[in-house]
């Protein structure tokens, strides 16, 4: 299918193909992740040229031995956080033009509308009602989780620190600093204050965020 991108309906799911094409979307596939590709395949398969058709056949015989219980404490069913994550990042990069989605990289009130529809998302990159909400008590909310994947659009970061310096007099190290900031909200989407006690942050300023207390209090306010 990969070769008919020209038509619409293979184009519409062309993410989604060549997701499967690729041996990382089977690590720890589950059910509902393969519910959702047949869904959205089903109907494309006629539109495969005949000649490229490829007819498979097989012959298995099942072998039933003796049951036996086995105990793996260590071993978890399905889809780690870590796994989740990573799927999940990827689904929404593959929809960042969704509107829900573009309200919480600008910073933008979401509505119930738009947490139903970012979860909705979550569920369809394969997350489990279990993985969804570990990820938000561990997050402290969708939203959080959410922009930690997908990041904070940068302009809306740069707008906001230049509305919050108009009218103050800021050093070449405070611009610096800012910068710094804002790259690392673009990537990260949140920010936790104690971070700015770290390299590169304290790399300008020995004293970190105390030296920098109008960062942080935006900062603060970002991840909120």
């Amino acid at each position: 299918m990969e070769e008919q991108e020209s038509i619409p309906a293979i184009k519409a799911q062309m993410v989604l193909i060549q997701s499967i094409a690729g041996e990382e979307w089977w690590e720890d596939v589950t059910i509902a992740m393969l519910e959702n590709a047949r869904k959205k395949l089903r109907a494309l398969v006629k539109l495969i040229e005949k000649g490229k058709k490829n007819v498979v056949y097989t012959d298995f015989e099942d072998e039933l031995g003796i049951e036996t219980t086995v105990d793996l404490p260590e071993v978890v069913a399905g889809m780690n956080m870590a796994k989740f994550r990573d799927k999940a990042r990827q689904f929404l990069k593959a929809h960042e033009s969704h509107l829900s989605l573009q309200r919480l990289r600008r910073n933008q009130p979401l509505t119930a509308a738009d947490l139903s529809e970012l979860e909705r998302m979550l569920v369809e990159a394969g997350g489990s009602p279990e993985l969804i909400n570990q990820a938000k008590e561990q997050s402290h909310g969708l939203g959080f989780f959410i922009r930690a994947l997908v990041g904070l659009d940068r302009e809306t970061a740069k707008q906001a620190f230049s509305e919050f310096i108009t009218g103050t007099t800021v050093t070449p190290n405070q611009i610096e600093f800012i910068d710094l900031v804002v790259q690392y909200l673009t990537e990260n989407g949140v920010m936790e204050p104690d971070r700015l006690y770290e390299s590169p942050f304290t790399d300008i300023s020995r004293r970190g965020r105390k030296g920098c207390s109008r960062q942080r209090r935006w900062t603060n306010w970002s991840a909120c």
